[in-house]
């Protein structure tokens, strides 16, 4: 990638990059819905290419309905699934309490594996705990960089947020902005709240955040929207996720704003948007990556004993910028589904 930033991961780059070329060669699976809730197996698990025995592995996410980003993270848990001949569990719910039921829910079934977001870390302390003291082992993906240690978490999948953050800010600074908006899409969820303090850190300018309801797109476009009217000298919206920020695009239109548009994370719409300049740049942390990383460390683990970055130090998947010089480079990837 032309662009790409990687802070203070050269020391695992080696153990990234052979997993994701490895991940390259298998084909994930689309998720049906993006915002399901009930507990699904993953299709094309049974495809599984490993002469080892057959296991059972639940990944258990804070996915809010209509979030496709975890369409991306699930694909490639599905892909780990069916190189490894493991069972795919999938199951998410964005309140803390139900994603915590759902892990014990995992753990009544008696899984060999599960890999588990850590948005609320608070709310998953006990069901971690029980799934330890039951033998299985538990991974974390996404969310969580701070709290997986403490939690007791095996290993860990993601990107810093705090650094991503930052690294928006100074990205900012280059293309001269002055004052920009923080949208926070959930309240309480600590990764989001990483990433605009990341930005408030080194981002010269001004910065304000501005909370919308995640759940309902109308009222992100609205509140959006009467944030920009309020207040004209906003030169930059941060959206946090690549829905909001499409819809961001459309509150800069209905609001005569000039506002540009950059963002977190990427899909197939997004990375159109980019090309034909309606967003400015994403940061990417690479969601196919880290499911299938969690799913294919579990299988590592019980298969050879292998405990990416030795248990001590997480595998960091991001941040890479994509802006119009590397764009079409990874819109072909998009398009399927896979970044």
């Amino acid at each position: 990638m032309d662009r790409t930033f990687h802070p203070r991961s050269r020391r695992i780059a080696p153990l990234v990059a052979l997993a994701a070329a490895s991940a390259l060669l298998v084909a994930g699976c689309s998720s049906s819905s993006g915002g399901k809730k009930s507990e699904d197996s993953g299709s094309g698990a049974s495809a599984g290419k490993a002469n080892t025995p057959r296991m059972t592995i639940a990944l258990v996410t804070h996915q809010a309905p209509g979030d496709t980003f975890w369409d991306i993270v699930r694909k490639g848990a599905e892909a780990a699934a069916a190189k490894d001949n493991v069972k795919l569990i999938y199951s998410a719910d964005p309140s803390a309490g139900t994603q915590a039921n759902l892990v014990q829910n995992a753990i009544d079934q008696k899984v060999d594996g599960i890999a588990i977001t850590l948005a609320k870390p608070d709310a998953m302390k006990d069901v971690v705990s029980k799934a330890k003291t039951s033998g299985i082992p538990v991974v974390g993906l996404n969310s969580g960089l701070s709290d997986w240690k403490k939690l007791g978490l095996m290993e860990f999948f993601g990107q810093d947020e705090t650094v991503a953050g930052e690294a928006l800010g100074n990205k900012l600074n280059s293309e001269g902005a002055k004052n920009a908006v923080c949208v926070i899409q959930e309240q309480g969820n600590i990764g989001l709240t990483q990433r605009c303090d990341g930005v408030k850190k080194t981002f010269s300018g001004k910065t304000q955040t501005l909370y919308v309801n995640g759940t309902d797109m109308p009222s992100v476009k609205s509140t959006i929207t009467a944030k920009l009217k309020q207040d004209s000298s906003i030169d930059y919206v941060v959206a946090l996720g690549a829905p909001y920020a499409l819809t961001a695009v459309q509150s800069v239109g209905d609001a005569g704003s000039k506002a540009k548009i950059a963002t977190f994370d990427l899909n197939k719409d997004l990375t159109t948007s980019i090309s034909k300049g309606d967003i400015q740049f994403a940061v990417d942390q690479q969601p196919y990556l880290q499911g299938y990383l969690a799913v294919d460390s579990l299988w590592l683990y019980k298969t050879n004993g292998n405990y990416s970055g030795g248990g001590e130090q997480p595998i960091l998947t991001g941040p890479a910028f994509v802006d119009k010089s590397n764009v079409d480079a990874v819109a072909k990837f998009a398009a399927k589904g896979t970044r």
